[in-house]
């Protein structure tokens, strides 16, 4: 009896083995073709911004003396942007460029190159605890270790952007940013 079962069961387990196999690779298939068009589309989405008035602006920002220095300077962190280590700063002004749309920042110098330390919008509510409080209290001069998950760039500004995401003065926590969630 048991070896009728055996004999009933084991079709049953490697034709639906085989089902499952060609299934996946079906899957992963049209996984190729839509990362492909997905691909193609934001290529030719580019392509297409890059002619208008403000992709020729930026491309121009892109070639000229600033924009290499801009880029020269995000390459200069790279490699502590990407390993989250520790940047040693010193905060040069506590006041970002005329026109600044990136929240609460301040100005800093890394390894001889100014960055923009951006911390993000802050709250005016008054029921809510200002998170970035302080941080107000930074002086002109004051040495910061600071790690970052990214950096950017906008034509509008003359130095990188790195984002504020743990800011630390004389072995004391000022600002740690809070995981979102349900994010990644």
């Amino acid at each position: 009896m048991k070896k009728i079962i055996y004999a009933l069961i084991l079709p049953l387990v490697v034709v639906s083995g085989l089902v499952l196999a060609s299934r996946e690779g079906k899957h992963e298939a049209s996984k190729k073709l839509t990362a492909k068009s997905l691909s193609a589309e934001r290529k030719a989405a580019s392509k297409k911004w890059e002619a208008t008035p403000d992709g020729i602006k930026y491309k121009k920002w892109e070639v000229s003396p600033e924009g290499k220095k801009v880029y020269a300077g995000e390459a200069k962190i790279r490699k502590h942007i990407s390993a989250f280590t520790h940047m040693e700063a010193v905060v040069t002004s506590l006041s970002l460029p005329p026109g600044s749309r990136v929240g609460f920042g301040v100005m800093v110098r890394i390894n001889g190159e100014d960055y923009i330390l951006s911390f993000g919008p802050e709250k005016a509510d008054k029921n809510f605890t200002n998170e970035f409080q302080p941080l107000h209290s930074l002086k002109v001069n004051d040495n910061l270790i600071i790690r970052s998950h990214s950096v950017s760039h906008a034509p509008k500004y003359s130095y990188p952007i790195v984002s504020g995401d743990y800011v630390e003065r004389d072995s004391t926590l000022m600002y740690k940013r809070a995981l979102r969630k349900g994010g990644c």
